[in-house]
């Protein structure tokens, strides 16, 4: 399928590891200009990737890349951290470890939709995608603030789709279920911490039982995939989707 991309110019916030990273190299195989924003870079980055260092919870940084574009097509927040601690109960947390989650995981979204949102107008055409979690729709109690810093970017979403549909502006988000990424290392880490050394789990034996226990699938859902349906999501071919979640997650959240 000829996704039509070739010569666009995509933004994309996260781009330096994870899931950004797939992203970054899915819009360059299709051919496009791409730039990326992150706190670091990791090996192994892309061809033709240009990056820049910048933290999403400055404003002025992000607005700083912003004005560096000349223009920009399409732009991808996939940007997320956690607690780093074991939520549940939620009491197991202090209020001052949602912060920093919020700040980062919403604010941020919110600093680059402000920043980049004017260029997409002004070229009357062109998508923004939010990178949010599947735990932001089932209130999941391994990390709270992370859930709800995701559930509120879900709602922003379809604040900004509606904003920015008179302008010819699609925005969605893409929701990812258990994907193989230092976040979710992180998540079992904290766990394990929790538990008493003769009950701790291996990272494999712990993601091999969560992903039976979640996935109706059975298996870990893969960087590329997202990648795939964000280059997808940015094409003509998903001119009338916007507004949207979409779920690849093995069948974990299932709507009736």
């Amino acid at each position: 399928m000829d996704l039509h991309l070739q010569g666009q110019k995509v933004a994309i916030f996260g781009a330096g590891n994870g899931i950004g990273r797939a992203i970054a190299a899915g819009f360059l195989a299709e051919g496009c200009q791409v730039h990326g924003f992150d706190r670091a870079s990791g090996p192994d980055l892309p061809e033709g990737l240009t990056m820049t260092l910048g933290d999403v919870t400055s404003l002025e940084a992000v607005r700083g890349f912003a004005e560096k574009l000349e223009s920009v097509d399409h732009v991808v927040f996939s940007v997320g951290i956690g607690s780093g601690k074991f939520g549940f109960p939620f009491w197991n947390l202090e209020p001052s470890d949602w912060a920093r989650v919020l700040e980062v995981n919403l604010i941020g979204a919110v600093n680059v939709a402000h920043s980049l949102a004017p260029k997409l107008i002004t070229r009357g055409n062109g998508s923004m995608l939010f990178l949010v979690s599947v735990a932001g729709q089932i209130g999941s109690q391994t990390d709270p603030p992370y859930s709800a810093s995701k559930a509120g970017l879900i709602n922003f979403t379809q604040c900004a789709a509606k904003d920015l549909a008179p302008y010819g502006v699609r925005v969605n988000a893409l929701a990812p279920g258990m994907v193989k990424t230092d976040l979710n290392q992180s998540i079992w880490a904290a766990g394990q911490a929790k538990l008493p050394e003769s009950q701790r789990q291996t990272f494999d034996e712990w993601a091999a039982e969560k992903i039976k226990k979640v996935s109706h699938l059975g298996r870990w859902q893969m960087p590329e995939e997202y990648a795939s349906m964000a280059v997808f999501l940015a094409s003509d071919h998903a001119k009338n989707i916007t507004g949207q979640t979409l779920n690849i997650d093995g069948g974990q959240v299932m709507h009736a």
